[in-house]
């Protein structure tokens, strides 16, 4: 089921790409493995309860890590910040079915970046939030590692 519903999601990535006007957003990742998930969040009011609205992803790493936070912006749609911030890396990643003992960490990641821009939440203007872009992020913690560096081709 892993292979079959992992080839679903990347076929179809969902909410991919940076939210200009988020309210909230949060960032995980390992330098020693190259791996990290930002993830972007908008709320809304809905029945008089704030709810998430929308999610958006970015994502270096492998491709379970790409279909876990595809699936994970989907799950999170509609609840709220304490609601998003029970979800554990397997309810996350649970449309996906049981990932590989060496894929768990890909959950753990986009748990860590949800939980991140969830603590982060704040009424606060897009261009705050605009910030180091993912790939800055990940080449400054390379440089504090020492161990990656990230080279754009043109």
């Amino acid at each position: 089921m892993y292979e079959t519903a992992l080839q679903s999601a990347l076929e179809n990535p969902q909410n991919l790409g940076e939210m200009p006007d988020a309210d909230a957003v949060g960032t995980v990742g390992s330098p020693d493995c190259g791996d990290m998930v930002r993830m972007w969040l908008k709320f809304t009011e809905k029945d008089g309860r704030k709810v998430i609205d929308k999610a958006t992803f970015q994502s270096f790493g492998c491709q379970t890590a790409i279909a876990v936070a595809s699936m994970a912006t989907e799950l999170i749609r509609g609840k709220t910040k304490e609601e998003a911030l029970k979800m554990s890396a397997e309810e996350l990643s649970a449309p996906l079915g049981a990932l590989p003992p060496m894929k768990i960490h890909c959950g753990q990641m986009v748990e860590g970046a949800l939980k991140a821009a969830l603590d982060a939440e704040q009424a606060v203007a897009a261009p705050a939030l605009a910030g180091p872009t993912l790939s800055d992020s990940l080449a400054a913690a390379g440089r504090q590692a020492g161990r990656i560096k990230i080279v754009f081709d043109n």
